[in-house]
């Protein structure tokens, strides 16, 4: 019996990581979920789940919960407490550092789907982990995908090979672009994510983030990371090694996959999750494929991704600027206060603008944050 705290209960990494559970009541049990402000919501996983330990972002609705058998904490303690074996890490953005470093020097196992933890802290985080011997483990498609193609392999690595979906609006032009909604920018031909990842696999501002987030979790260089476009989101990721063999890791869409994957690690469960079907056939419970298409990214029509390799090679503070100017950004998209084209400008002033550290403290890494976020005109 596995127990698990799971920090952002109520978003989609959240929901799927209590799916999983729900499919193994005999292996998990859930001592503490953390939510943001869906406390309807929360309230029912309690109720279903019957954690001992509850967070929740707004005081006023943890008044509701005072009713419930339970205790109030923050995050933080959560993710460090005793009882815990394994935090899940799926609170979006900046949000989700706090938590992940108290996981880490408490020694946890950290099964983490928010990247921006790595994006913006990945030397120092990395650095933490190692000295407490804390494991991450990634729930990202695609750095999960890379970590399963490794298993086994020694470190002759020639490349990763990272796939993008292109998101919906790689055949716009720059004109409908300019047009692109913020509801037609959550509407992914593939994946169901929350908000904030939709946004940024549209923009391709995720897949530069997923660069740097494979960067630290594998010790790679970036000049041995490579990015390609595949509609079909079928093959996830793979690794080229030093002899010319490719590994990929293939599957259908479904972010349970490499969840199951991180929960149950070193373990391969057998699970009703679905399957690729190479024979045709009709059967509900698997994705049928007819023809798998790869391309290059397009730098020029998708700024963002061009923005962050970028701010991944020259490091420093870059890439704390650079995720928090996207976070305010896409904000600022989903209010419809500026246009889709704008989320890449606004990342790209603030970058400029921005004296970057070499090896930061945790300290200028938040400062290089606040300063960003100060920095977008709101």
């Amino acid at each position: 019996m596995k127990r698990l705290a799971i920090l952002g209960s109520t978003g989609s990494i959240g929901q799927q990581t209590l799916d999983v559970v729900r499919s193994f009541p005999d292996r998990f049990q859930v001592i503490g979920l953390a939510a943001g402000r869906n406390a309807a919501l929360l309230q029912g996983q309690i109720g279903e789940f019957q954690p001992k330990l509850v967070s929740i972002e707004l005081a006023s609705l943890r008044e509701g919960l005072h009713g419930l058998k339970c205790e109030i904490r923050s995050p933080e303690e959560l993710a460090a407490h005793p009882e815990v074996d394994l935090v899940v890490i799926a609170i979006s953005g900046k949000a989700g550092l706090d938590p992940t470093l108290a996981a880490i020097r408490a020694g946890k196992s950290i099964a983490l789907a928010t990247k921006e933890v790595l994006v913006m802290a990945g030397e120092f985080v990395t650095a933490e982990a190692r000295r407490h011997g804390a494991q991450i483990l990634p729930i990202d498609s695609e750095p999960s995908a890379i970590w399963q193609c490794l298993r086994g392999e020694g470190n002759r690595i020639a490349k990763l090979i990272l796939t993008a979906s292109g998101g919906p609006f790689r055949h716009l032009s720059p004109d409908e672009l300019s047009k692109v909604t913020p509801q037609q920018a959550l509407d992914h031909p593939t994946w169901r994510m929350g908000p904030k990842v939709t946004i940024d696999s549209a923009t391709l501002m995720n897949k530069g983030f997923e660069v740097i987030e494979s960067h630290w979790l594998f010790n790679i260089p970036f000049d041995q990371i490579e990015i390609v476009v595949h509609p079909q989101s079928i093959v996830h990721s793979m690794v080229e090694f030093a002899d010319g063999s490719i590994k990929a890791q293939l599957s259908p869409p479904d972010m349970r996959l490499p969840i199951q994957y991180a929960l149950f690690y070193p373990e391969r469960p057998s699970s009703k999750l679905p399957r690729l079907d190479f024979s045709f056939s009709n059967s509900s419970n698997v994705s049928n494929i007819s023809a798998l298409t790869f391309e290059p990214p397009d730098l020029e029509k998708f700024p963002c991704l061009k923005l962050a390799l970028e701010a991944g090679r020259k490091g420093g503070t870059y890439p704390a600027v650079l995720s928090a100017a996207d976070e305010v950004a896409v904000e600022l998209f989903m209010e419809h206060r500026i246009g889709f084209l704008d989320i890449a400008k606004l990342v790209e002033e603030a970058m400029e603008e921005h004296r970057s550290i070499s090896n930061p403290s945790l300290e200028e890494i938040l400062a290089a944050d606040a300063w960003a976020r100060e920095r977008i005109p709101r």
